[in-house]
């Protein structure tokens, strides 16, 4: 039986992290845990790529870009055709990271993001990533109109 923290209501979970716009940026949390390290307590090199991957889901998220209903409907995918990586500073076991995202270009079937991870006021890495817009069976297509304009509201000048 609990004595202190319990109460017969039904307690309100927190809802998973979001990010937020500040200004055309995205800004995604991200907390290093046990799992993203490698034996050293630093994260594993191929992680900064999982958190990359979160936080421009996120960013499409809240622009009101559905990936899961565009892959339930056969309308297509984003996949990654392209991306350049440099590691600067290693991120280390309990770390709170913020993922940066920002839209740097926009074309018919693609759209470039840069993205960094920082740690405070420490920039850890960067990366230049090329996404495709595909259809189900891989061939590109153009994005959606109303995709490109939620874009367009955030593209990086």
């Amino acid at each position: 039986m609990c004595k202190t923290a319990c109460s017969m209501s039904e307690p309100t979970l927190p809802s998973p992290a979001s990010g937020v716009f500040i200004g055309p940026v995205h800004h995604f949390p991200v907390r290093v845990y046990y799992e993203d390290t490698d034996v050293s307590g630093i994260v594993y090199h191929a992680n900064y790529l999982r958190f990359m991957e979160r936080g421009r889901s996120d960013m499409l998220r809240v622009i009101g870009i559905d990936q899961r209903a565009a892959i339930e409907t056969g309308q297509g995918v984003y996949t990654v055709a392209d991306i350049a990586l440099r590691y600067l500073r290693p991120a280390r076991l309990d770390d709170d990271l913020i993922v940066k995202s920002s839209v740097t270009q926009l074309k018919n079937a693609s759209c470039k993001i840069h993205q960094a991870i920082w740690r405070g006021d420490e920039q850890l890495t960067r990366a230049e990533v090329t996404a495709a817009f595909i259809t189900l069976d891989g061939r590109p297509q153009r994005q959606p109109p109303a995709w490109m304009a939620a874009f367009q509201r955030v593209l990086a000048e």
